[in-house]
């Protein structure tokens, strides 16, 4: 029963949702094209996972948001220690990490299909560009935070720059670099269907982009809806893999 309570409570708002779109859908409040019904949505999912046609566009946008976010958490990462911990590093990268922080990279995408052409090179690349900033923040935060008399010991007692980064730098960033991975990763879903929406992939935004011109409204509002259910889905499985790895940290009691 206290699970039960547990589940009403944090899905409680999205259930109260559904019931309102059906009951707006069911009474005429709403013009069909304008707001389908949720059952004509999830019929045009199951259609269409039964052709095989959602699997292929889904595998397509998890490509390359996957491929967009894993390049930016190794180059944040790196990128984000070297500023803490190399002077000339931090004195290049913090002017143009301030500026590029706040600024709407998707604004880029052009440019990238001018240099890359129209394929899937360049969603990749403004994915990458768009989720490495937090990533870079998260690190650097991170290593800056290492206490000083913890490097200052192991070093005196022998430990290499290398086996610095190694053997404490890393291990003791992990915790805010997985709060930077969080926050990239739903900025590279995004990114990558409005890419998708922007170039005409045969992702997930682009079946949306082609369902919109065509007047298919069951059609976008099952983009919208699987867009949904897999966004939940990788944010909860980073959560989970985050537990997992940080049992001997303090928050792994919590």
């Amino acid at each position: 029963m206290a699970r039960l309570i547990a589940l009403l409570e944090s899905t409680g708002s999205l259930i109260a949702v559904l019931v309102l779109w059906f009951l707006v859908t069911r009474f005429g409040a709403v013009d069909a094209f304008l707001l389908p019904a949720p059952g004509d949505v999830l019929a045009r999912i199951a259609d269409d996972t039964l052709s095989g046609d959602l699997l292929a566009s889904l595998l397509i946008t998890l490509r390359t948001a996957g491929l967009g976010f894993a390049i930016a958490g190794v180059i944040g990462t790196a990128l984000g220690i070297s500023m803490a911990r190399i002077r000339l590093v931090h004195w290049f990268f913090d002017p143009l990490v301030s500026l590029g922080f706040p600024m709407p990279k998707i604004a880029f995408l052009p440019v990238f299909l001018l240099w890359l052409g129209p394929n899937a090179a360049s969603q990749i690349t403004i994915v990458a560009v768009s989720a490495v900033f937090p990533v870079v923040v998260a690190a650097f935060s991170g290593a800056q935070g290492v206490e000083k008399t913890m490097l200052w010991s192991a070093a005196s007692l022998g430990g290499t720059r290398a086996g610095l980064l190694w053997q404490i730098v890393l291990p003791a960033i992990v915790p805010q670099l997985f709060t930077g991975l969080q926050i990239a990763l739903p900025v590279a879903l995004v990114t990558t269907i409005v890419a998708e929406m922007l170039t005409g992939s045969d992702g997930i935004g682009g079946v949306m982009l082609g369902a919109m011109r065509f007047a298919d409204s069951p059609g976008v509002f099952a983009g919208i809806v699987v867009i949904a259910a897999v966004g939940v889905c990788v944010v909860r499985g980073m959560e989970w893999l985050r537990s997992r790895l940080l049992r001997w940290h303090a928050e792994g009691d919590r």
